[in-house]
């Protein structure tokens, strides 16, 4: 694993955060883990180590950000890596979900992410080292039937990453957004999961696909300790990708979406290129 790192992790009671923080950890790396209910972080992590920092963070308020990042410098010094994991799942067309629905979603799934990386910045800067790890989600290349805000949330994530790569590299700051598919955790279970309040019964794709989603909880193909000991690898590399694929389900969604463009991209290129002015 090389020399020992600070990991700052957000969403760490539970699923992929959980799993790397207990890898990690094992490793005899220095970890500080965020989540809403600290009682719940401490009893899944059980470690009373000097190296283990359990912290209760609002995600969604900078000051709350803010101050976990600082007590994390104080209590390490540094903060080698940023792993943006928090987050939960959202499912309903836009018309069933209401303002509030979709704004919670955006507050934890994107502005929680630019609320840590734009508080851990500073201290990055200031060391001209850091790697920042945002989890997005393959629906933020390649959306489903039933989940646009989750799709929409995601794919702000990639793209926010993406151009936060290009204004922090020249300051030693390395970027990767990783883009899993489905992975055996609590995902899709009530504690990361909400469907509309009030759907609508005309949405009958909607309500089809949710039901066959619901029923993979469980046998889900990504082993979430494979993943976790992948992102510990990612932050060991001296050259890591920008975009990362979490399983083969990933990967071939991604690639259908990429075929998919393609061939749209050309079968229309000519009204695409027919708006150009006329070369005199």
């Amino acid at each position: 694993m090389g020399k020992k790192k600070v990991w700052f992790i957000t969403g760490a009671s539970k699923g992929l955060g959980l799993s790397l923080v207990h890898q990690l950890l094992n490793a005899g790396q220095y970890v500080a883990a965020t989540s809403r209910n600290i009682r719940e972080l401490k009893k899944a992590v059980n470690n009373d180590s000097g190296k283990f920092l359990a912290l209760a963070v609002n995600l969604a308020d900078e000051q709350s950000v803010e101050d976990a990042i600082r007590t994390t410098i104080t209590k390490f010094e540094r903060i080698d890596v940023v792993f943006n994991n928090a987050g939960y799942g959202i499912g309903g067309s836009i018309e069933e979900l209401s303002d509030a629905e979709t704004r919670n979603s955006f507050d934890v799934n994107v502005f929680g992410t630019l609320n840590v990386i734009r508080k851990a910045s500073p201290y990055l800067r200031a060391q001209r080292a850091g790697h920042i790890i945002n989890i997005a989600s393959i629906a933020g290349i390649a959306g489903a039937t039933g989940w646009a805000v989750y799709a929409a949330a995601k794919s702000a994530v990639i793209a926010l990453s993406e151009v936060s790569a290009e204004d922090l590299k020249e300051f030693g700051i390395k970027v990767t957004v990783v883009a899993p598919g489905a992975f055996r955790t609590s995902f899709l279970t009530t504690d990361s999961l909400i469907l509309a309040a009030n759907p609508i019964a005309e949405y009958e794709e909607v309500r089809a696909i949710h039901s066959k989603y619901l029923k993979m909880d469980g046998q889900q193909i990504g082993d979430p300790e494979k993943a976790a000991a992948a992102m510990i690898s990612l932050a060991s590399m001296p050259n890591p990708p920008l975009h990362l694929l979490l399983g083969n389900d990933a990967f071939q969604r991604a690639n259908n979406k990429l075929e998919s463009l393609q061939k749209e991209f050309r079968d229309w290129k000519a009204i695409t290129i027919s708006t150009d002015f006329d070369k005199n």
